[in-house]
């Protein structure tokens, strides 16, 4: 049944790549932990006992509250599949309850520093590799799309006309995303040096950022090249792509705009993700408000 799951979450709730690859180390640690402690193997015979016993076991080894919780979700998700295709009658998870974790405000990079970053006019060379490097910059901080959704952006996707690029997000929901007449102007300007120096994409499909060699660009590149333009202009400790995302949500959100906007920009499924946000604008008005009230 563990294949059928993962088929079904795979081809039917079109989970991410990502997603499906955890889910599956998931279940295969967790059918391990049950088969060698308690010598079973099937699944019908696990409990409830059994399952936190898992758990505990896992936190025992110190990995994160969050790590554990996302555990939980994946063994839930499964025997909720097993309840509806009538191959349990119970369910063990039923009673499972998800350890708290912190909450971590999303770390970004200061407005001033992507400003000195992205008005470095030098950084837009004639020549393919740098040009490309900052553009990915300014795509990430400019549509606060996410890394898997840069790297299959394609040449149809972009609208020149409307000025708006098209991406597919989680589980293959479309979403239109607005961009200025600048980032436009680059996109034209990036097409035409490609051209020029021979970029050809090696793929049936015309995705937008290749390598030298006419292939699509890779994550561990692109966390490369994030990381290298943002420790020329930040001290925290994470420089990732990611980070570009909340950054532009921060921004957005500190120059007045409306947090539904940014929650349908991001794709996000419900405001709740988007609300993480909040948090900094009220902490930089705190730090606003210490500054110059006279009473602070």
């Amino acid at each position: 049944m563990t294949e059928k799951f993962l088929k079904y979450i795979k081809y039917e709730k079109r989970y991410s790549l990502n997603t499906y690859i955890a889910y599956k180390n998931d279940l295969e640690q967790f059918y391990t932990f049950i088969s060698s402690t308690y010598e079973i193997s099937e699944i019908s015979a696990v409990t409830h006992q059994m399952i936190r016993s898992w758990l505990a076991s896992l936190m025992e080894t110190g990995i994160q509250a969050r790590s554990i919780n996302r555990k939980i979700t994946t063994i839930k998700s499964f025997y909720k599949y097993l309840l509806k295709e009538r191959v349990l009658s119970t369910n063990p998870t039923i009673k499972i309850v998800s350890p708290k974790t912190p909450k971590k405000l999303p770390v970004y990079v200061e407005e001033v520093n992507m400003e000195t970053l992205l008005d470095n006019k030098n950084d837009f060379s004639e020549e393919y590799l740098q040009y490309r490097n900052i553009l990915i910059i300014e795509v990430f901080y400019n549509t606060g799309i996410r890394l898997t959704e840069l790297i299959n952006l394609k040449q149809e996707d972009i609208d020149f006309v409307n000025l708006t690029i098209k991406v597919l997000g989680k589980r293959n929901k479309e979403r239109i995303i607005p961009i200025t007449k600048d980032l436009k102007d680059k996109f034209l300007l990036f097409s035409k040096l490609k051209e020029n120096q021979g970029i050809i994409s090696k793929d049936k499909l015309s995705f937008v950022f290749l390598t030298n060699n006419g292939k699509k660009v890779y994550p561990k590149l692109v966390y490369r090249i994030v990381n290298y333009y943002l420790s020329g202009i930040t001290t925290i400790n994470k420089k990732s792509p990611h980070v570009l995302r909340h950054t532009f949500a921060t921004h957005m959100l500190n120059n007045g705009a409306d947090l539904n906007a940014i929650k349908e920009i991001l794709g996000h499924s419900n405001l709740s993700a988007t609300q993480v946000y909040t948090h900094n604008t009220i902490n930089k008005l705190k730090s606003i408000y210490k500054q110059a009230h006279p009473r602070a």
